[in-house]
């Protein structure tokens, strides 16, 4: 295909609005028109004209009253015609210095840091794009009429059923499709849970956390009270008289560390006993490295812990899909809270989802990327033994982050002396909740998984760079 055509088709689209207003008739009318669209520089040059049969079709006017108004635009330099390249605004007739005209590209973003250690995100060069591709062309080519309709609320049933599946299988979810609602990710379901009235506060959180999630629950009206932490996890016997409580049982966020056991079977009690719910976020519960795969809390007791989970982090956050695993009582709640009609997820997207799930190809991705994450995980604790063994590493048994211990009263100097070098990377401090009387001590929160493979190293030696240096022993006193 042409293309001028293309390009030209892509800043017009395939309709050309003139007004013919004005004495002279219909020819002397689109004339005007046609000059004033390229003074203006609304007809941009090398724009391609639409054929003489459409233009005339759309204006309601006589094909020979359009040749004859691009003949004598030619004639008069405004245009050029070739033999089987059409009619085009002529490359010279160049619009009034006064006009608006539409910048063809777009102004250049502000360069970001040069290299990004920050948690949250995944390394986006290793999205399976051949392996997604395939997925997305099967769902659509056997996909049914009926999905270029409203979408259900619910979503897909054959993603819902494909997860059913994979969740029980690799999760220890206990489910079924009729409870898991789709969504956009972990926040859209707190909106949805909390927003929507479907749950209420008072609301227990961990007393580290994201900050995000406290500013969402925030603006819903929900107050969060915090709960400390230790090397196994919350402190579930604190909690009290609260309606909820949202843990990351899989890996403690951003500490690390699985919530021990006893307490995984505790809070199921208290839920059970208080009548309120658990909502289990599982962030990034299928990447561990050194233990044993630890199942959801959900397992333990369906109808009392809501299973959040999404693609944001095994993925990408630009396939905006999650779920929610709900107990039967809040599904018509939560199904009324969305609407009608799916208005977050697109329907295309969870078919691609549900046959990537299905096929294996979801499984084969996650594998490879525990792999590939574990090697980072150990190049930077080999980095940091090397170049600064007085910094402890934590948290790294699982996920795509790990937590460097710095001494106390470094922690700001050391993210300035960062940002100074162009590496972005989170304190520590970030994650506290405001209410909190737990101090976690000083420390950074490194994504390894974020640089691409070929800039990691490279990132690696900038954070090295910018670390406190050890303290030297503090003389005893003087002997003799």
């Amino acid at each position: 295909m042409d293309e001028s055509w293309v390009n030209s088709a892509e800043r017009i689209g395939a309709d050309l609005h003139l007004e013919l207003t004005g004495p002279g008739g219909g020819r002397a009318a689109l004339i005007r028109a046609l000059r004033e669209a390229v003074r203006s520089g609304r007809l941009a040059p090398g724009t391609r004209l639409p054929p003489y049969r459409s233009l005339a079709a759309d204006l309601g006017v006589a094909r020979n009253t359009v040749a004859d108004a691009y003949a004598e635009l030619v004639a008069e330099g405004w245009l050029t015609a070739r033999q089987g390249s059409g009619t085009q605004v002529a490359e010279r007739a160049e619009p009034l210095r006064h006009a608006v005209r539409v910048p063809r590209k777009a102004p250049p973003r502000a360069r970001g840091p040069r290299h990004d250690l920050r948690q949250g995100t995944p390394d986006a060069s290793a999205f399976p794009r051949t392996a997604w591709l395939t997925s997305y062309r099967r769902a659509l080519q056997q996909a049914p009429n009926e999905v270029f309709g409203p979408g259900d609320p619910a979503g897909r049933i054959e993603l819902r059923e494909a997860l059913t599946e994979y969740l029980a299988r690799a999760r220890g979810v206990r489910t079924e499709p009729g409870r898991l609602v789709i969504c956009s990710g972990f926040g859209h379901a707190l909106r949805l849970l909390f927003g929507a009235g479907v749950l209420r506060g008072p609301l227990a959180v961990e007393a580290y956390g994201l900050g995000f999630h406290r500013e969402l629950l925030r603006a819903a009206g929900v107050r969060t009270v915090p709960l400390p932490l230790d090397e196994h996890g919350a402190l579930v016997d604190r909690l009290g008289r609260e309606r909820a409580v949202l843990l990351t049982p899989a890996h403690q966020f951003p500490t690390g560390g699985p919530l021990d056991p006893v307490r995984r079977a505790a809070v199921v009690d208290w839920a059970r006993a208080r009548g309120a719910v658990v909502l289990e976020d599982d962030y990034d519960g299928e990447f561990r490295y050194d233990r044993k795969p630890v199942g959801a809390v959900q397992g333990l007791d369906p109808e009392r812990v809501i299973f959040i989970g999404s693609v944001s982090k095994s993925l990408s956050p630009a396939v905006r899909l999650g779920w929610m695993a709900l107990p039967e009582r809040y599904v018509e709640d939560v199904l009324e809270a969305k609407g009608e009609r799916e208005a977050w997820a697109s329907v295309l997207d969870q078919l691609s989802f549900a046959d990537f799930l299905s096929c294996g190809s979801y499984d084969r991705h996650v594998r490879r990327m525990r792999q590939r994450y574990r090697g980072r995980r150990d190049r930077l604790v080999a980095a940091l033994a090397t170049h600064a063994p007085h910094v402890e590493v934590t948290g790294v048994a699982a996920g795509l982050h790990a937590v460097l211990r710095l001494p106390p009263g470094t922690e700001r100097s050391t993210l300035k002396a960062a940002a100074w070098q162009g590496v972005a990377v989170d304190g520590l401090a970030e994650f506290r909740h405001p209410e909190t009387d737990m101090a976690a001590g000083d420390g950074l929160v490194v994504g390894y998984a974020t640089p691409s493979e070929h800039a990691y190293g490279a990132a690696l030696d900038a954070l090295c760079g910018v670390l406190p240096p050890q303290e030297p022993p503090t003389a005893g006193p003087a002997v003799g």
